[in-house]
């Protein structure tokens, strides 16, 4: 068991998450930019180390600014929450050559699956279905000639992203060209990777999601399926029932977005 945490997000994932670490009776430590000063989980969070300034790129992004953090505070572990760091496999290797728990997937784990265009790559190895799309583009020009051969409609999307961040709509090859500079920058800001690729968009479809949950100890179960179809700005909107559990350590949710990438 840990002893502290630092949840390396903010707002209301950082809080949902020290909820949970106070029931369960472990310390927490918040982080937090210039601009998150008076922001709710940094008051109640046991502690809070100012950790840089207003740009994720400086802060939240920051492996140098966390794990600093991290030896500060004296925390065994680190909480990714969703987005932020979560999902970079370079991260989760540093926090593992530091000796600070990274309380997620492996780096090895998060190089397969955590982007989008490798995650395409390994499901084609296995047989798996596809919509049709591309890997990581060269460029707008790129962008143009592969979508003319996909058809439009078309997602562009950052194959970093996540929560719905990092995502266009492009009907033609007007909105594609618009979309690409702002969606290459959003990439990058929020994620650190402006790699982008281009995937098919269904007009028409159902987005059923399985849970899969393991222990790291060769233990994965199943949690069940979910309809994810009803969306709010490319976001999932979800009613979710904790698994049996799971509502003593603080996790009951209630209705809320959730990442749809």
């Amino acid at each position: 068991m840990f002893r502290k945490v630092l949840i390396a997000n903010r707002g209301a994932i950082a809080c949902r998450i020290i909820r949970t670490l106070r029931n369960m009776e472990i310390g927490s430590v918040a982080v937090y930019s210039e601009a998150d000063r008076h922001s709710l989980h940094v008051q109640q969070a046991d502690e809070a180390l100012l950790i840089g300034p207003p740009p994720a790129a400086q802060s939240y992004l920051s492996f140098d600014a966390i794990l600093g953090a991290a030896r500060k505070s004296g925390a065994d572990a680190i909480h990714p929450g969703y987005g932020f760091l979560s999902e970079n496999a370079d991260f989760a290797q540093m926090c593992a050559d530091s000796g600070v728990v990274f309380i997620g997937p492996t780096p090895e784990q998060m190089r397969v699956f955590g982007l989008k265009h490798t995650a395409r790559i390994m499901a084609h190895e296995c047989g798996v279905p596809l919509l049709p799309g591309t890997g990581v583009l060269a460029g707008a020009g790129e962008a143009v000639e592969a979508a003319g051969a996909v058809g439009y409609p078309v997602m562009l999307k950052s194959t970093a992203g996540g929560g719905g961040i990092g995502m266009r709509l492009c009907r033609s090859q007007e909105e594609l060209l618009d979309s690409y500079e702002a969606v290459e920058a959003l990439s990058r800001s929020s994620f650190g990777s402006s790699e982008l690729y281009i995937e098919k968009f269904v007009t028409s479809a159902r987005h059923i999601e399985v849970q899969i949950f393991g222990d790291g100890l060769g233990i994965v179960i199943a949690l069940g399926e979910r309809d994810c179809s009803p969306q709010r700005r490319n976001q999932k909107v979800i009613e979710e029932t904790p698994a049996p559990g799971l509502r003593r350590a603080g996790t009951a949710l209630r209705r809320r977005p959730c990442g749809y990438g």
